[in-house]
């Protein structure tokens, strides 16, 4: 499965799709033009144990850094990956 990204003016939504389903969702809120509020991970029961919402947190990050953002992690399972992962600070 390859991470897919969608994003609108104000809301943006990293996945991994299955089949048309969503195998996997970290969603976030644009915080004016510097930051992005990781607000939402979820994963479905049917992968779970597989890490992908550890890819999407990472991936959330790598858009971040991509694009001069800071991340503020309100979501608590990306608020534990960021706590597990000192290299992610950098975009707090």
């Amino acid at each position: 499965m390859k991470i897919g990204h969608e994003e609108t003016e104000t809301k943006g939504a990293f996945f991994f799709d299955d089949k048309g389903k969503r195998a996997a969702e970290l969603t976030y809120s644009k915080a004016g033009t510097g930051r992005i509020i990781i607000d939402h991970t979820e994963v479905s029961d049917n992968y779970r144990g597989e890490g992908l919402g550890k890819k999407l947190v990472f991936a959330a990050v790598e858009y971040a850094r991509k694009h001069k953002l800071k991340v503020l992690p309100l979501c608590p399972y990306a608020r534990s990956v960021f706590s597990k992962n000192k290299e992610l600070y950098d975009v707090t």
